[in-house]
């Protein structure tokens, strides 16, 4: 097996730490709701105690199938969709959108002519 980098702390930006933050509360009110301990939760998400009690603070090393499983455990809509159909034809849409962009993008360089002129 090659070599791993350490997983580098990140500093969100505020925007970004913002939404984690009400993200995790939302995630905390529906377990609270439900009547679950944190224990309970990561039990069901099959995570740790403490990695549940970090997604409720919004800390931002939470992987984010992690946090969306949880979110959806509690019954926090994703994305603000509580229909799975809809996510699903949301999900088709985007994939038929990205299947009409270039495989890849190019950068132009110093003095080539901008198409878009």
């Amino acid at each position: 097996m090659g070599f791993m980098m350490p997983k580098k702390p990140i500093s969100p930006p505020p925007v970004v730490a913002e939404a984690l933050v009400v993200l995790g509360q939302r995630i905390r009110l529906g377990r609270q709701g439900l009547r679950w301990t944190a224990s309970e939760l990561a039990a069901r998400a099959g995570v740790s105690e403490p990695t549940v009690l970090a997604s409720e603070a919004g800390k931002p090393g939470t992987a984010i199938g992690t946090v969306f499983t949880l979110a959806r455990l509690t019954g926090v809509p994703l994305f603000g969709i509580d229909d799975p159909a809809e996510l699903s034809r949301l999900r088709r849409d985007g994939e038929r959108e990205i299947a009409l962009l270039p495989s890849k993008v190019y950068h132009l360089s110093e003095g080539e002519p901008d198409a878009a002129f």
